[in-house]
């Protein structure tokens, strides 16, 4: 498998051509659009625990059955298991974020994540609330200016905002 570079690199070669400057440019653009990534992930995994522990905090304030005798996400165990379900959504979202390419979000997180719910009679609804949640404060962490490349982020937020969405509709 090729990176963009050594495919690049291999067609000028194979034509005995040097990179013409629009190649070159185009991945000048391709290196700061991956820094931009690179530090959204970042951003969004160094503070992971807050933002599941945050969004999962609002959502039981919001929906307290979840968490009252009987309710899906009562007694430690289950409250564990669905943190640590929401901790997996976000580690592959940040995966589909780094590569631009939802299908490992798609793959393995998302494919058949609603059956399984049903099965275990787990509220999806609940799940995607929470999944919202989570988006809103991966994308004000991940928005801050402050310490990362700088350029306009708006469409990168954006299609962050689509791998959230797709992990909430996925479960609801």
């Amino acid at each position: 498998m090729f990176d963009a570079f050594t495919k690049l690199v291999a067609q000028a070669d194979a034509r005995g051509e040097f990179l013409s400057p629009g190649q070159i440019d185009a991945l000048g653009a391709m290196v700061v659009e991956s820094n931009k990534r690179m530090d959204t992930v970042n951003r969004i995994t160094s503070n992971a625990s807050k933002i599941v522990t945050n969004a999962a905090r609002d959502l039981f304030d919001q929906q307290p059955a979840l968490i009252a005798p009987g309710g899906n996400a009562y007694t430690h165990r289950r409250m564990a298991a669905c943190l640590r379900d929401m901790e997996i959504v976000l580690r592959y979202i940040t995966y589909a974020i780094f590569t631009g390419d939802a299908s490992v979000l798609e793959d393995r997180c998302l494919n058949g994540l609603r059956e399984t719910y049903l099965a275990l009679g787990v509220p999806g609804a609940s799940v995607a609330e929470g999944i919202r949640k989570m988006k809103d404060a991966a994308i004000g962490i991940a928005s801050d200016r402050n310490g990362i490349t700088q350029g306009d982020c708006a469409a990168l937020m954006s299609e962050v905002g689509t791998y959230f969405d797709r992990a909430a509709a996925a479960v609801s």
